[in-house]
């Protein structure tokens, strides 16, 4: 039991330093550790190491390595991920079948495996650590601080990384000292819309109540967002820490985690964490000695994408139908069960810790003037390396895209990228030097939003995106408010007809007028920004809007109501491999034979093609195209 400050100190010195002999390999063991990711365990991470742990037995060496799984490494498109310390070596895309030749040729021989090495595609070198990726190399991890080294279930390794340290500092200092931190830190709301930190905590601080609450957002429901996720998969007890540091600032004794139910990892990480918290009293009452107890709860939330607004959120815990209520009051000021209610998203909490342990300037020297600190995006689309990056307030999209994630496969030219999921905007190829910030990309038309970056190429379609999105909103609205009910449903329509052929310029007008009726008179931030990616797009794309009405034609060959599959005669042998796996038995042999050939060719029949893409991916000789 951790029942005094200086317990918490010896406590943290013990497993702070025990941690640096496993890192620097000070206890003379090796130590392999795998990604834990949900990722990655989903590519048999977990099966990797039990193998690793009988393979080391079998060779009677596993008294001299131990195996671990950590969290998320972030770079999702080479994982799973192996890591052994204290050399840093790290493998890439490591299957079962490496195991063996692994502990053989690095455990017992001390021989690199360089076939694992991950291999920079502009220079073909061999890099075998991981701070030497350029895909690291501009990253600056202070949310996800701790994923990807320290296992996320065992509390002496989070100790051993500085978890508690802010905690200990802040219960040294008066509540609104505190609030004072965070706001000279400048720390703003990660969860989309920005709101300064401080601020939100200063007014329920400022509310007259006896019973206060903090509630964390991890209802993260963006197409392509897993930001939350890994942090609660990677290091929980971090955002712990912040939820407990905020409920002593604010006078709060209970806090609420919300998190979708289709995250059971993290969920179950999350547990173990407040559990082994609890047993050290770093939950609870009078926690270190204080007079202040607090202690965390779990509330799951059933993946309705309309719950990651706070007060749609709020009654969903409250056991009622997840819908916005009109505001104001706010939830600071009248929030969970009318109580005056603090609401943070999974990245901001993570982020407190940091402050309260290093202090408000260390955080406000990174980034810019109105956007403080690292953000975390879940970087992925049409990009080489698709992952989880933590990146300064100010890096640029092109940084982004191609230092980071390495640039577009294939050799693509890049077309846009979509920034703050459904609510956001997409952003060409004139705004890649644009510094990343809340404001800038709001001035720019699209947002930050919770960090989701999809990134597009000359094979996308953006009418088609436009409508993608459309299709969620649509999906998602909770129907409470009729501009975003019926609203979203009429563009919807309208985007479907463009999208086939049959859309007129009246239809534009249409979007238009649609977009900002629903952005002006929706109850929510759901409905009032749902039409950003419609607008971007009418915007930079207007081009593609009107080759789809006027020509009836996609360029990108996406919509399949204006395209066709033909089969090039004079490329075609007539071999019949595209008609045997033809699910639609729509291709036929014609009576052409090309020169030189001694079968027919094939021929498609349009009517009965489906569009599948079953022919292109069969033929051997690149006869099949859309048009």
């Amino acid at each position: 039991m951790i029942d005094t400050f200086e317990k918490l100190n010896e406590n943290i010195e013990a497993k702070t330093k025990a941690l640096d002999e496993k890192l620097t390999g000070a206890d003379g063991k090796r130590h392999i550790v795998l990604c834990g990711g949900t990722g990655c365990l989903s590519n048999n991470s977990k099966e990797i190491a039990e193998k690793f742990v009988e393979v080391l037995e079998e060779k009677g060496v596993s008294d001299k390595a131990t195996v671990n799984q950590v969290g998320c490494f972030g770079f999702c498109s080479q994982g799973p991920f192996v890591k052994i310390y204290p050399e840093d070596t790290l493998y890439r895309l490591v299957c079962i079948d490496d195991v063996e030749e692994i502990v053989e040729s690095d455990i017992i021989n001390n021989t690199p495996v360089e076939r694992l090495f991950y291999v920079e595609p502009s220079t073909g070198e061999k890099v075998p650590k991981q701070d030497d990726i350029n895909f690291y190399k501009k990253q600056r991890r202070v949310a996800l601080y701790g994923c990807g080294v320290i296992n996320p279930e065992d509390i002496n390794e989070a100790l051993g990384m500085g978890a508690f340290q802010g905690l200990r500092n802040a219960l040294k200092m008066e509540r609104q000292e505190v609030i004072n931190e965070v706001l000279a830190a400048g720390l703003r709301g990660r969860g989309g819309a920005g709101f300064p930190t401080g601020r939100k905590w200063q007014f329920a601080y400022n509310e007259e109540n006896e019973e206060k609450y903090v509630v964390c957002n991890g209802d993260e429901g963006d197409p392509g967002a897993f930001m939350d996720r890994s942090i609660l998969e990677g290091n929980p007890l971090a955002v712990i820490e912040g939820m407990v540091i905020a409920g002593y600032a604010i006078g709060a004794s209970n806090g609420y985690f919300y998190v979708r139910a289709e995250y059971p990892i993290a969920v179950n990480r999350l547990r173990i964490a407040i559990r082994q918290a609890r047993e050290l009293g770093l939950l609870g009452e009078n926690i270190l000695g204080s007079d202040f107890s607090f202690d965390c709860h779990i509330r799951l939330g059933a993946g309705a994408f309309v719950c990651g607004e706070e007060t749609a959120l709020l009654n969903s815990i409250q056991g009622r139908r997840g819908m916005p209520r009109p505001r104001p009051p706010f939830p600071a000021v009248k929030g969970l069960w009318d109580k005056p209610t603090i609401i943070n998203n999974v990245e901001t909490l993570a982020c407190v810790p940091f402050i309260l342990r290093e202090g408000a300037e260390k955080f406000a020297n990174v980034g810019t003037e109105r956007s403080k600190g690292t953000k975390v995006f879940a970087l992925g689309g049409k990009v080489n390396n698709v992952g989880l990056v933590e990146v300064p307030m100010g890096t640029t999209l092109r940084e982004l895209i191609y230092d980071i994630g390495g640039g577009i496969p294939e050799g693509k030219k890049f077309k846009a990228i979509q920034t703050g999921g459904p609510s956001g905007g997409c952003l060409t190829e004139e705004f890649l030097d644009e510094p990343i910030d809340f404001d800038n990309l709001v001035s720019k038309g699209s947002m930050m939003g919770s960090g989701g970056a999809i990134v597009m190429d000359e094979d996308n379609c953006m009418v088609d995106v436009a409508k993608f999105y459309m299709e969620f909103i649509c999906d998602e609205s909770c129907g409470k408010c009729s501009p975003c009910r019926i609203g979203t449903k009429r563009m919807l329509e309208i985007l479907t007809r463009i999208t086939e052929g049959r859309g007129t310029m009246k239809d534009l007008d249409d979007l238009e007028e649609l977009s900002r009726t629903v952005k002006n008179n929706s109850l929510c931030a759901l409905g009032q920004t749902a039409a950003n990616p419609v607008d971007s797009t009418l915007k930079h794309f207007r081009n593609e809007y009107l080759e789809h009405i006027q020509e009836k034609k996609c360029s990108a060959h996406v919509c399949k109501k204006l395209m066709k599959y033909v089969i090039d005669a004079e490329k075609c042998i007539g071999c019949g491999l595209c008609a045997k796996g033809c699910p639609a038995e729509c291709i036929e042999r014609t009576d052409y034979v090309a020169p030189g050939h001694k079968l027919a060719s094939m021929k498609i029949n349009s009517e009965k093609c489906v569009k599948c893409g079953a022919c292109i991916s069969t033929c051997r000789f690149k006869a099949i195209s859309k048009q």
